[in-house]
């Protein structure tokens, strides 16, 4: 499987951004997307997951209330609709798919389960 991330760029904080993550297969032959964030200098953390049995969702706790994940099966397209960034939102932002059953908190905390990943789009926020 083959996930391409676009609409990253730069925002003034308090903007919005939706990042797509373009897949070459359905989601729904997966268990689990997320989206995962790396900022310089620190690990890769988990932000958002969806988990496509039951359409079960989870959020990092810096980022509930602001950003969305949702998934277009008919597309093949996972997107992170992100409001009221902040400067600390700042990272290459990747996503992940995961054929393994697994639960809400380790969507968001196990990246080693996730085998097939995008290439990451920056998302700057000043």
């Amino acid at each position: 499987v083959q996930l391409v991330e676009s609409g990253g760029g730069s925002v003034q904080a308090g903007g919005s951004l939706r990042l797509s993550c373009a897949a070459s297969k359905s989601p729904s032959t997966h268990n689990c997307m997320s989206w995962f964030r790396q900022a310089p200098g620190k690990e890769r953390e988990g932000v958002a997951a969806i988990l496509l049995r039951g359409d079960d969702t989870a959020y990092a706790d810096a980022v509930k209330g602001r950003f969305t994940i949702s998934e277009d099966d008919a597309n093949y397209t996972m997107y992170l609709q992100m409001n009221k960034l902040k400067p600390e939102d700042t990272a290459m932002y990747y996503c992940g798919a995961s054929r393994v059953i697994m639960t809400p908190t380790q969507a968001l905390t196990t990246s080693s389960l996730f085998r097939f990943w995008g290439q990451g789009t920056q998302v700057t926020v000043s």
